[in-house]
């Protein structure tokens, strides 16, 4: 087994590590966390909060199974590497933008919008488009065969589940889905916060969370860490050119394979003909590639053209706005005169 994460202490990993999934849905969450290291519930507050501060905590909420509700799109442009920065602050300043990554490759800026309809995602391209100056890439999601439940911080391991298509999230709970996607107050009482934003009972928050995933509307509830700041630094996305017909077969045979952390098949887009996509992260380069290979050799997939893309430089990284509405863009002044 690998040694825990440097620099941060046992503590601070445990709080990280075993609260990924099973957050208590007790009326005081923190008490009964620190019930569990002999502290208080505010000691245990303080220390997220000092986490999140750091980076290596992203948020406390639900992590969303796709069809809950919302839409959401891969996205690439291809930027002159000299411009890349510049760009990449531009793409950064729409808040529907939640993920954007420069890769290794000709198309090297890849981002991900999530919005809570599919016309409001596009519009959202559109506007990036326009701004920038660049085509993008659109890769909408066609089929999930793995998503990520959590990344174990002591083995370095990802603890996945194979996808399972949920119902969409009635209106009338669109207002607790946004309160878990921004995060959990870390406060007292933090279900009875997000009951009075909801207009609901604090026992009915907490009963709706654990219906929502007892029939695989939430994929989790807990957690959300950042991996980088954790020593998960190498992050690679590999894409394969498969043929229609063979797509799910291979999908669900790689969604299988050890290391892989998501597994998609997307749709393709003129000047790139990949369809098959999985994620792949570990603490080093060399490591997340023997994953990769593993995979290929134990999937069939050596017979097919493939991309591994490397991750350079993360310019954003959130939670996804699948239900809460969005901030108009806000581009520094300089930036949008350059457009």
């Amino acid at each position: 087994m690998n040694a825990p994460f440097e620099p941060f202490a046992a503590s601070d990993l445990a709080l990280l590590n075993d609260w990924q999934r099973d957050f208590p849905l007790t009326d005081r969450p923190f008490d009964t966390i620190g019930a569990q290291y002999g502290a208080s519930g505010a000691e245990v507050q303080a220390r997220y909060r000092t986490l999140m501060q750091g980076g290596a905590l992203s948020r406390i909420g639900g992590i969303f199974g796709v069809g809950a509700g919302g839409s959401a799109m891969l996205c690439a442009l291809a930027a002159p590497a000299s411009e890349l920065d510049h760009v990449a602050q531009k793409v950064n300043a729409f808040d529907y933008v939640n993920h954007n990554y420069a890769r290794q490759h000709h198309w090297n800026l890849w981002f991900v919008v999530t919005a809570p309809s599919a016309a409001e995602r596009d519009a959202c391209v559109d506007q990036i488009e326009a701004l920038t100056g660049l085509r993008a890439l659109r890769l909408p999601m066609k089929r999930a065969f793995r998503i990520d439940l959590g990344f174990d911080l002591q083995t370095g391991q990802c603890q996945g589940a194979i996808h399972r298509r949920c119902q969409p999230i009635a209106p009338a709970d669109h207002p607790l889905a946004a309160a878990m996607e921004a995060g959990l107050p870390l406060i007292d009482r933090p279900y009875a916060h997000w009951a009075a934003q909801s207009g609901r009972s604090e026992a009915d928050v907490q009963h709706r969370i654990q219906q929502w995933l007892n029939d695989g509307t939430l994929r989790r509830f807990g957690v959300v860490v950042r991996h980088h700041e954790l020593g998960v630094t190498a992050n690679a996305m590999t894409v394969f050119n498969v043929p229609d017909d063979d797509l799910q077969t291979h999908g669900q045979a790689v969604a299988q394979q050890a290391g892989i952390t998501l597994c998609y098949a997307r749709q393709r887009d003129t000047g790139w003909p990949y369809n098959l996509y999985c994620m792949v992260h570990g603490r080093t380069e060399a490591e997340t590639r023997a994953h990769i290979e593993q995979a290929r050799q134990a999937t069939g997939l050596t017979a097919f053209d493939h991309a591994v893309l490397f991750s350079t430089q993360r310019f954003k990284q959130t939670g996804g706005k699948y239900f809460r509405a969005s901030a108009p863009a806000s581009v520094p002044v300089g930036l949008a005169e350059a457009a």
